[in-house]
C-alpha cells in the first residue's frame, strides 16, 4: 500500500528536495480512519532559506508538525514533517522553506486550493461539513487564496469600469452599503475593488487602489447619477467618457411610477372609489416592460390605461421613454429627450417631474451613452450586482465586512490561482 500511495503522491505533488518516506493508516478520527504521510529531506539536498530560497547550513530542528492534506480515497490525510532551522548568511537563523506549507497554517497549500475551489460551489459551512473541517479553516483558506490572487493579478488592458453601490447586511445607513468597481470590458468582466460605505472618500480610495496608470488609461466609466460619484470621476478620470448607467435610469422611472400608484391607491381607497380595484395587484405589471406583459395581465394593463388614472399616465410616460435608447444620432436623441421632459413636466405627476428634471440636468452625460454605444454594455454592472446578491444569499449573510470582501473577490474577481503549487483536484 505504501508504494502505491507514494506513487500517487509523487505524481500529483512532487516536492524537490523532499521524499515521501512512510505512509500509515491510523486509528479512527471522527468515525473514519486517517492517513499520515511522513516526509524527510532528500539525502544530499541542503535546506533552503524561507526568505531568499537559497541553500543555507543547518542550525537545529523544530518539533514535528502536521499539515492537513487533500483527502485521499475519502480519508483525512496529514503530512508529517520535522522542519529544520537554517543559518542563512543574509537573513540569519530561520525556518527552512517548506514548499507545501503556507506559513504557520496547519493546512497544506494543496488543501487550501482544494477547499477554496469547492467554496465557490458550496457555502463555506457546507464545504467544512463535507470535508470534515471547520468553518474557520475554510475561511482562512479562502483568505489566503484571495490574498495570493490579489498579489499576483494583472490590471493590464483595463479600459472600461463600472462604479456602483450595493446594499449588504441587515442594518441601514451608510455602513450598510458597499462601493464596488468593476471592469466591464468585453474581454473581461470582473470585480476590481470593493470598499465599505458609500461615500466620496470611499470611491477615491478605490481609484487610488487601482493605480494612476490604470485610471489614466480608462476610456469609459459607467455609473449612476449620484453627485459624489460624478464629482470624483470628473476629478480623477476626467479623460474617460462618463456614461450614465441605463439600468439606473430605468429604475428611477419605475420608482416614480410606483410612487404615483401608491399615492393614488391610497386616495381611492380612502374615498371608497370603485376605481381602487383597478390598481389592485398591479405593481409588478406596471414595473415590467410593456412589451413583456402577456395574457390576462395584458388585458388588465390595457383596462388600466383606458381608465386614464394618474398611474396609467405615469406608466405611459415610462413606456414612451424607451425609444430614447434606440437612437443613433445624438441630435435626434437630444430632441426626443427635450420633448419627453417637457411632456413629463406638464403631467402634474410630481414623481415623474422629478425624474424629468434629473434627466434634463444630466443631459450631457446621457448623450455619452450614444457615443459609447457598442463599446460597453449598460447591463453588465447590474448583472455583477446580482451575482453579489447570490453570493450573499448562498452564504446566509456575512456578519463581518472582511468575510464579505473576501467572498466577493473570491467569486467575482477572476483572480489568478497558484497552479504551480498544486494539482487541480476539482
Amino acid at each position: 500500500m505504501q508504494l502505491k500511495v507514494k506513487t500517487v503522491l509523487n505524481a500529483i505533488q512532487h516536492f524537490p528536495g523532499f521524499v515521501f518516506h512512510d505512509v500509515r493508516l491510523l486509528d479512527e478520527l471522527h468515525g473514519q480512519p486517517r492517513l499520515e504521510v511522513t516526509l524527510v529531506p532528500h539525502a544530499g539536498r541542503p535546506a533552503r532559506c524561507s526568505h531568499c530560497r537559497q541553500p543555507a547550513p543547518g542550525y537545529d530542528h523544530l518539533p514535528q508538525r502536521a499539515w492537513l492534506f487533500v483527502p485521499l480515497w475519502g480519508l483525512v490525510t496529514h503530512f508529517i514533517y520535522t522542519a529544520r532551522r537554517v543559518n542563512c548568511p543574509e537573513h540569519g537563523v530561520g525556518v527552512e522553506h517548506v514548499p507545501w506549507s503556507a506559513g504557520k497554517r496547519p493546512v497544506t497549500i494543496a488543501m487550501i486550493c482544494f477547499l477554496s475551489r469547492w467554496a465557490r460551489r458550496l457555502s463555506w459551512r457546507e464545504t467544512a461539513q463535507v470535508f470534515g473541517t471547520s468553518w474557520e479553516c475554510v475561511y482562512r483558506s479562502v483568505e489566503w487564496f484571495v490574498g495570493w490572487g490579489l498579489a499576483h493579478r494583472k490590471l493590464e488592458n483595463v479600459h472600461s469600469i463600472g462604479v456602483d453601490e450595493i446594499h449588504w447586511g441587515r442594518s441601514k445607513g451608510a455602513d450598510s452599503f458597499l462601493t464596488v468597481i468593476y471592469q466591464i470590458d468585453g474581454h473581461c468582466r470582473r470585480l476590481l475593488w470593493v470598499g465599505k460605505r458609500r461615500t466620496q472618500a470611499t470611491l477615491c480610495r478605490g481609484l487610488a487602489a487601482l493605480g494612476d496608470e490604470v485610471v489614466s488609461g480608462l476610456r469609459f466609466v459607467c455609473s449612476d447619477m449620484w453627485r459624489p460619484y460624478l464629482n470624483v470621476i470628473a476629478e480623477k478620470a476626467g479623460q474617460a467618457l462618463h456614461v450614465l448607467d441605463r439600468f439606473h435610469i430605468t429604475t428611477h422611472l419605475n420608482q416614480a411610477v410606483d410612487q404615483v400608484r401608491r399615492a393614488e391607491s391610497g386616495r381611492l381607497r380612502a374615498s371608497a372609489s370603485a376605481q381602487a380595484d383597478r390598481l389592485k395587484n398591479m405593481r409588478w405589471k406596471l414595473l415590467r416592460r410593456g412589451s413583456r406583459v402577456r395574457g390576462n395581465a395584458r388585458h388588465q394593463l390595457n383596462d388600466l390605461v383606458a381608465s386614464k388614472l394618474a398611474t396609467a399616465r405615469a406608466w405611459i410616460l415610462k413606456e414612451t421613454f424607451q425609444p430614447f435608447w434606440r437612437y443613433r444620432s445624438t441630435t435626434w436623441a437630444g430632441y426626443f429627450l427635450s420633448v419627453w421632459t417637457e411632456r413629463a413636466l406638464r403631467s402634474r405627476l410630481e414623481p415623474m417631474k422629478k425624474v424629468a428634471r434629473m434627466l434634463r440636468s444630466h443631459e450631457n452625460l446621457l448623450m455619452n451613452w450614444f457615443k459609447a454605444k457598442g463599446e460597453i454594455s449598460s447591463g453588465v454592472v447590474e448583472g455583477l450586482n446580482n451575482k453579489i446578491r447570490v453570493v450573499t444569499r448562498r452564504s446566509y449573510g456575512f456578519r463581518t465586512y472582511k468575510a464579505m470582501e473576501i467572498a466577493l473577490y473570491h467569486n467575482l474577481g477572476r483572480l489568478p490561482e497558484p497552479n504551480e503549487f498544486t494539482h487541480f483536484f476539482c
